[in-house]
């Protein structure tokens, strides 16, 4: 023995040190051991959502007679099918449940927004939203699934993946590629219609690739990791989205500290280096975006020093609007407290609070400018009410607790011991989602919903178990049935749409109007459209009771009231 460790001493550092790594690697926690024994369901599953997540920030349509809706009913056709597919292979065959204190509160959540959904005024608007959560909490339960089977690695590469791809859309956007598929008033959002919807989904995977480079077995998947992180640095800074520049900044202050620790305690990786080299490559890649020549018509002459500016301004611009747009949403919160106004009906309520000259309001017709309030939070507690925000925060707290606690006890007796950089990246992918959804739409959108459940499903790890289930075969079969029924329910819904959209085309025919209302009945802008058609082709007669549907779905809007008024209703 001691002949060996004199000649091991003679080595060059160099050798030494891929010694060391090569006994280190053995220790790491492997998946592919465990997941040969789980046959071809789990892989199947597996593939459903990583080619869902490609779809989703790829999915859009060159029907601009529809707006963003031309980018979003695609994102949700996309999250609808891989939710589908991954139900059916996860649950098929379903023979333990464990659920703990996360998945209560996430089932919690689910019947809440579901029942508000029912009672509410629009439900078109209503039952399009709350798909959207479900099918998003269908993934994460599915994602879990996966991550118990050994499959978490896969299926954050994935994630990793099709977010640097959306953001790589939003480049080429930028340095003049041009498409039917992308659009100039918001440029650059590439196939997400918005610059500032393409800066979150980077700035929420951002944690999740940080992690998969510092946990990477090869150093070729670090440098492919750091060419990622140049590209969402680039377009996080040429979309000048003050929400997501925010975001990062706050979590980087929080979690600094906790990140350098916890990755200085990885045992198989010099983390450190990994760092401060996709820190150098990251910082490359914006120096790069900003030098070379784009295609972006910013009105300012310093349009980045603009947006550094206003990043906390609230008496002018953007800032004041959002004050006010909160204070009236607070109000209609206050008067539905319990379930709120439902799912997707903040547009139908909000015009009876909104004040005088409100920004959020577009004045030649009374509806609201967006779909949606400037916040997730002000969406949720006006939508669904203050029961359903805090149990939905509970969970993310729990998420939180339960990915400390997996690092707990020796490396032997619990493998989550041996990752401590995970839970890092969990806590940041859940304050940067909170922090942008305080400005911006995120959870009630598909794109960005897909990516965070799937990442926290295939990340945070689960806690005590408070109640285990056993199924029989019968009832399990029930319960992929009743999943998959609905979820398959909410993609021919979204389909219907998309064909509706193609059928519509310019909107002046009204055969054609008409094919499209019955392919997505509960469109208002169809409605009004095919309302405007019939009166001028036929009258008041064929008119009146597609006006009055419209004016139905939108009681403040005045384009309907007005088509009624002329037709002496």
């Amino acid at each position: 023995m001691e002949a060996r460790f004199t000649y091991a001493d003679k080595l060059p550092a160099t050798v030494r040190f891929r010694i060391r790594m090569k006994f280190r690697l053995r220790e790491m926690p492997t998946s592919t051991s465990r997941t040969t024994r789980f046959g071809p369901r789990p892989i199947a599953a597996l593939l459903a959502l990583q080619l869902g997540l490609l779809a989703v920030v790829l999915a859009s349509t060159p029907f601009k007679q529809f707006d963003l809706d031309r980018f979003f009913v695609p994102k949700e056709l996309a999250l609808h099918v891989a939710a589908f597919l991954a139900v059916v292979f996860c649950l098929n065959r379903l023979r333990n449940v464990s659920l703990d204190r996360v998945d209560y509160f996430l089932i919690a959540f689910a019947l809440l927004s579901l029942v508000s959904a029912l009672l509410a005024s629009n439900r078109w608007l209503s039952m399009r939203s709350v798909a959207v959560t479900l099918s998003g909490l269908a993934t994460f339960w599915c994602a879990r699934s996966l991550a118990r089977a050994g499959l978490k690695r896969p299926l954050v590469a994935a994630i990793v993946l099709a977010t640097v791809v959306g953001a790589a859309t939003s480049l080429v956007q930028a340095y003049g590629v041009e498409s039917e598929y992308f659009t100039l008033s918001r440029a650059p959002g590439g196939t997400f219609g918005n610059r500032n919807f393409v800066a979150h989904v980077a700035a929420i995977g951002a944690p999740l690739l940080i992690w998969y480079a510092v946990s990477a077995k090869r150093n070729i998947a670090v440098v492919l990791c750091a060419i990622g992180g140049a590209v969402l640095a680039a377009a996080l800074v040429l979309s000048r989205s003050r929400a997501a520049w925010l975001a990062l900044l706050v979590t980087a202050l929080l979690l600094a500290i906790p990140a350098w620790r916890a990755a200085r305690r990885v045992p198989y990786a010099n983390t450190s280096r990994r760092l401060l080299f996709m820190g150098a490559v990251a910082v490359a890649g914006v120096i790069i975006a900003l030098v070379l020549p784009n295609d972006l018509n910013w009105k300012s002459d310093s349009p980045y020093l603009d947006s550094v500016r206003g990043v906390v301004a609230y008496n002018s611009g953007s800032g004041r609007g959002r004050l006010i747009q909160y204070r009236n949403t607070l109000h209609m919160a206050e008067a539905h407290p319990i379930l709120g106004v439902g799912p997707g009906n903040w547009p139908v309520y909000y015009p009876k609070f909104a004040t005088h000259n409100d920004p959020s309001l577009s004045h030649n017709d009374g509806t609201t400018a967006n779909p949606w309030p400037s916040s997730d939070w002000a969406t949720l507690i006006s939508e669904r009410g203050t029961i359903a925000v805090v149990i939905l925060l509970l969970a993310f707290l729990g998420m939180i607790a339960n990915a400390f606690q997996s690092t707990r006890g020796s490396s032997a007796n619990n493998p989550g011991a041996r990752d401590p950089f995970l839970p890092v990246a969990v806590t940041a992918t859940i304050l940067i989602t909170g922090a942008v959804g305080a400005f911006d739409a995120v959870l009630i959108l598909a794109a960005p919903t897909f990516i965070v459940w799937a990442a926290l499903g295939a990340t945070a790890a689960p806690g005590r178990p408070r109640t285990e289930w056993s199924p029989s075969p019968s009832r399990s079969r029930l319960l992929a049935v009743a999943a998959a029924a609905v979820l398959f329910i909410f993609s021919v819904r979204s389909a219907g749409a998309i064909m509706a959209m193609q059928t519509f085309g310019s909107g002046q025919r009204l055969s054609s109007v008409q094919r499209s209302l019955m392919l997505d009945p509960g469109s208002y802008r169809i409605q009004l459209r095919l309302a405007i058609l019939a009166l001028n082709s036929h009258g008041c007669t064929m008119a009146r009771p597609y006006a009055q549907r419209a004016a139905g779905m939108l009681s403040s809007a005045g384009a309907p009231r007005r088509l009624l008024e002329r037709c002496g209703s």
